[in-house]
């Protein structure tokens, strides 16, 4: 409660912790310059946040005249977070500590639909179950064999860094769906993990984990690693554009994701081309190939070729796969101008599998935003390409993770 002692040293402690966090190891008599509070004050909570492990004394100060004042630091390793990409054709898993520093990154197959999509009866036969395996405590619900895969990567990630489940208090989840914000249920999932709505809900997830969970639309997620983390960092207002299995819009102003009305915003999927067909019908990866086969029935398309190989073609010179690039990327350059004219941008990054590949379509898309775009924003590629998710799953992670450490502990 506000104005009580604990209130007030929570407060004290924030101020004390934000502080290390942002300037490094300090004294005490700089943390009370800093902050301005006084220095039995910061001294009392120093020994406090000492006792909790969240931050550290590393050893006297370098100073040339004087007794050496005692530094302290934030414990960036106090806790760990951990990031998961459920991507349709990628499993991505990155461990960090509580300055963000990724200390861990694994990469698994896609999830296969087929072997682990369960019926609603055989989810309700069991409630889960626990125990204890090489020393790692388990809590891994026995109706849900996904999420029991999943449980295991984190776990051998744990163990490869010396890590306990204790040492972990959040994970974040990006899906490749939408995310509805107070349920935690998921709907339009991507079509390569359709039926699997249920195992990756908010509460399913908090079941097959023991720490603190947060779950959020994937395209959001890598919006959110590229203003933290990557080509959007400190912009103001910018959209990351994902192209790829599928297609969506990450949208951030001053630095917050927007949701909307149930997480849809951004859903640039559902927008119409002039002929009607659904934008992500038209600009995934199985649009891109349908079109290819649509110009070129007896052409030098293989039945194996991939968008990459169009792409590759393209840098080759290729004129067919050249003709099939400036044609695909005249539709890009539309659903941009509707995105920019309504939105105003300052800046657009692509990403995704098809988007990451900024320098074959850039120079066509800079191109149709200078010619015909009353709005014209600056066009860039993704710094992070395929780990954008997995940076704003751990972020989202870290915030929730200090917000919580934030509130102190208990009155005793």
């Amino acid at each position: 409660m506000a104005g009580t002692p604990q209130y007030i040293r929570n407060l004290n402690e924030n101020l004390i912790m934000d502080a290390l966090i942002a300037q490094g190891s300090m004294s005490r008599a700089d943390i009370s310059r800093q902050t301005g509070l006084s220095k039995p004050t910061v001294s009392s909570a120093v020994e406090h946040l000492i006792e909790r492990n969240l931050v550290k004394e590393t050893g006297r100060a370098d100073n040339a005249q004087g007794r050496k004042a005692m530094l302290i630091q934030f414990n960036e390793t106090a806790y760990y977070v951990c990031g998961i990409d459920i991507g349709a054709t990628r499993i991505r898993i990155a461990l960090s500590d509580l300055n963000g520093q990724i200390i861990a990154y694994a990469t698994y197959p896609p999830i296969d639909p087929d072997q682990y999509v369960q019926s609603n009866s055989v989810i309700a036969q069991s409630s889960g179950e626990a125990g204890v395996e090489g020393g790692h405590e388990t809590s891994v619900p026995s109706e849900a064999p996904v999420l029991r895969l999943l449980h295991s990567y984190v776990d051998q990630l744990l163990q490869n860094n010396h890590l306990l489940w204790s040492d972990l208090r959040c994970i974040g989840f990006g899906i490749p769906g939408v995310v509805l914000p107070v349920s935690g249920k998921i709907s339009r999932i991507v079509d390569p993990l359709a039926g699997m709505e249920q195992n990756f809900s908010r509460d399913a997830l908090a079941r097959a984990f023991p720490c603190d969970i947060m779950l959020d639309n994937d395209v959001n997620l890598a919006a959110l690693g590229e203003y933290r983390k990557g080509a959007a960092m400190n912009s103001p207002l910018f959209v990351f554009l994902s192209i790829g299995a599928g297609t969506g819009a990450g949208i951030m102003v001053q630095g917050h994701l927007l949701h909307g009305l149930g997480g849809l915003t951004g859903e640039v999927a559902e927008m119409r081309m002039q002929d009607g067909r659904r934008l992500e019908d038209v600009l995934s990866a199985d649009g891109l190939m349908r079109l290819a086969k649509q110009r070129y029935l007896n052409g030098p398309l293989s039945s194996d070729m991939q968008p990459e190989d169009i792409f590759a073609a393209t840098r080759s010179g290729e004129a067919w796969a050249i003709e099939i690039i400036q044609e695909y990327s005249q539709m890009i350059a539309w659903a941009l101008r509707q995105i920019s004219t309504l939105l105003a941008p300052e800046l657009v990054v692509l990403g995704g599998g098809i988007g990451g590949n900024g320098d074959v379509l850039l120079p066509l898309l800079r191109k149709a935003v200078a010619e015909h775009f009353p709005v014209q924003p600056q066009l860039i590629c993704s710094d992070l390409g395929e780990r954008a998710v997995v940076t704003g799953a751990v972020q989202v992670a870290l915030q929730h993770t200090l917000m919580e450490l934030k509130q102190g502990t208990p009155e005793e």
